[in-house]
């Protein structure tokens, strides 16, 4: 449990460093870029999947879209999602960030962690499965203003690959989901425009 708790810190360290980083007038492959240099510093053994480092209308992509091709803007609004190995323990961390001043992004960055936090908050009380969890998520987003794209869920976590311990999505688990053995994934599409926010983190109970 240590080493995957230390995997998760180490990928949210890498992730705001990256965040940080970028710049108007970068685009998603210089993201890239930045990322692997990030990953030489950082005790990353490999990906266990690829980058997405979404900018613009490409957050509201899904994790297998191909991103169109774009330029981060000075009121702008972006996503990173990792994956690295460390210490031979699946990281996966995802959270987004927006640069400028503008409201309507800064809200949207704001209701990710709420309704992340809610669905958290719900899972404690009831220990409920994935897909109970996820009909919770949507009410929860809705609540912020937001839609939730539910095909959009977590998954199994643990030491490289999980795919041995389970390959299906959390959303697709009805029996009691036991703590820090999932990645919750909550990403919020605004209702009537082309961007989005995506968050995830372990599911846990532990004060991380």
């Amino acid at each position: 449990m240590d080493k995957l708790f230390r995997a998760r810190n180490v990928a949210r360290d890498i992730a705001y460093e990256l965040a940080s980083l970028l710049k108007p007038g970068m685009t998603e492959e210089d993201a890239h870029r930045l990322y692997k240099e990030l990953c030489q510093k950082y005790p990353v053994e490999k990906q266990w999947h690829p980058a997405k480092l979404r900018m613009g209308p490409n957050t509201i992509c899904n994790f297998k879209d191909v991103s169109e091709p774009y330029t981060l803007q000075e009121e702008d609004i972006f996503f990173i999602d990792i994956g690295p190995v460390i210490d031979g323990h699946e990281a996966d961390y995802g959270e987004t960030f927006s640069i400028g001043a503008n409201f309507e992004y800064k809200r949207i960055c704001d209701a990710q962690k709420k309704v992340f936090d809610e669905v958290t908050e719900h899972w404690k009380k009831t220990r409920q499965g994935g897909a109970p969890l996820y009909e919770f998520a949507i009410k929860s987003a809705e609540s912020q203003g937001f839609v939730l794209n539910a095909d959009q869920d977590g998954h199994r976590i643990g030491d490289f690959p999980h795919h041995v311990f389970y390959k299906g999505g959390l959303g697709e688990v009805q029996e009691s989901v036991v703590p820090n053995a999932w990645i919750l994934e909550i990403h919020l599409w605004h209702p009537t425009k082309k961007y989005g926010a995506f968050y995830e983190d372990i599911l846990t109970d532990a004060d991380l």
